[in-house]
């Protein structure tokens, strides 16, 4: 039987956390704009949702783009609602007030999850909202306009590229010195420091759990061209999950103390399986686990491992967020290390 703590949402504050993070707050306490883009699993939105419960106020506000939606309402609706106010009456009357309402609960950052799917309708409504903010009460909003994207791709920018008017002044609202960034994923060292903090996480149910001997294979692993087909070399917080979670899973169903190098590779064989099914085949067709013939790409888990122990562990949090002394004092920083911002 599965244990519950394998279907809780776990947030951990890795250093992909940080450096999303840190570009957040910035935004916030500068009122700037920014398109900011991470690849997909990154863990854009456990990042927010941490932010939002750490700011514990409106001061920052945060929704997702409407999908299959293009109606500037449904994007104004999900800001009524957010400030817990009703969406009776017609939105004609009711538009007019919503920035009236930000400016009386504080608000002072808009963050805009999956903006890539934002329609030119959505973009056209975010900069009436402003203009209007500024000219009635003289009164700016920071605004995050969070994508995912990979490689070099940077979603939104060919639609304020256009030289309509509307769009050149949105664009002027950016940012000047770092209007569209990127932030990175994790690198090896990361992935230990992630690993360690996990081994704490399932201690009281793996007494012998040690994943870090297995470090080095993981990353070996996790950067392979169907998870990361930009050939970036970096993991995402998902993949990761995935594969550790689900070696985890089958460990504690079959009354282990901790895991095997077959649990693993299995575990990794099938993530890439699913992965590459997920991408080739309609969504009503289920994978199967891997046979014997699904290998050749996956190297043994024997050869070469690291075992370097990292010397600061990340702070785990369920449901709610706890930090180290180390991370308490490096809370309001603004770091950007690994946060390509550019110019363009």
């Amino acid at each position: 039987m599965t244990h519950p703590l394998f279907r809780q949402d776990i947030f951990v504050e890795t250093a992909f956390e940080k450096r999303f993070q840190a570009m957040l707050r910035s935004a916030w306490h500068k009122r700037s704009w920014h398109v900011i883009v991470a690849d997909p699993g990154a863990g854009k939105t456990m990042g927010i949702r941490d932010l939002i419960k750490t700011a514990g106020s409106k001061a920052v506000l945060a929704i997702t783009a409407p999908k299959n939606n293009d109606d500037e309402m449904a994007l104004g609706n999900q800001l009524f609602t957010v400030l817990g106010l009703p969406l009776r009456g017609r939105w004609s009357d009711r538009k007019p007030k919503l920035m009236g309402h930000l400016y009386q609960y504080g608000t002072e950052c808009l963050i805009i999850d999956d903006a890539h799917d934002l329609s030119l309708e959505h973009l056209m409504f975010i900069k009436e909202l402003t203009d209007q903010g500024r000219l009635q009460y003289d009164y700016a909003l920071g605004l995050c306009l969070v994508a995912a994207g990979r490689g070099t791709t940077i979603p939104l920018k060919e639609t304020l590229d256009l030289p309509d008017p509307t769009w050149l002044q949105f664009r002027r609202r950016l940012d000047k010195l770092a209007p569209f960034c990127r932030v990175a994923g994790h690198t090896s060292d990361e992935v230990r420091e992630i690993l360690a903090t996990l081994e704490t996480v399932y201690q009281h149910l793996f007494p012998k759990l040690n994943l870090l001997q297995w470090a080095g294979s993981i990353y070996t692993w996790l950067p392979h061209p169907v998870l990361d087909p930009t050939h970036s070399g970096r993991v995402t917080m998902d993949y990761l999950m995935k594969l550790v979670t689900t070696a985890l899973e089958w460990t504690y169903e079959a009354g282990e103390m901790d895991v095997q190098t077959g649990t693993l590779e299995k575990a990794a064989q099938l993530l890439v399986l699913r992965t590459r099914r997920k991408r080739s085949t309609p969504r009503c067709h289920r994978a199967h686990p891997p046979n014997a013939r699904f290998l050749g790409w996956l190297p043994s888990i024997s050869n070469g491992l690291l075992t370097v122990v990292s010397p600061w562990w990340n702070v785990l949090t369920v449901h709610a967020c706890v930090r180290s002394p180390r991370a308490r004092a490096s809370y309001d920083s603004h770091r950007t290390t690994d946060a390509n911002c550019r110019r363009l």
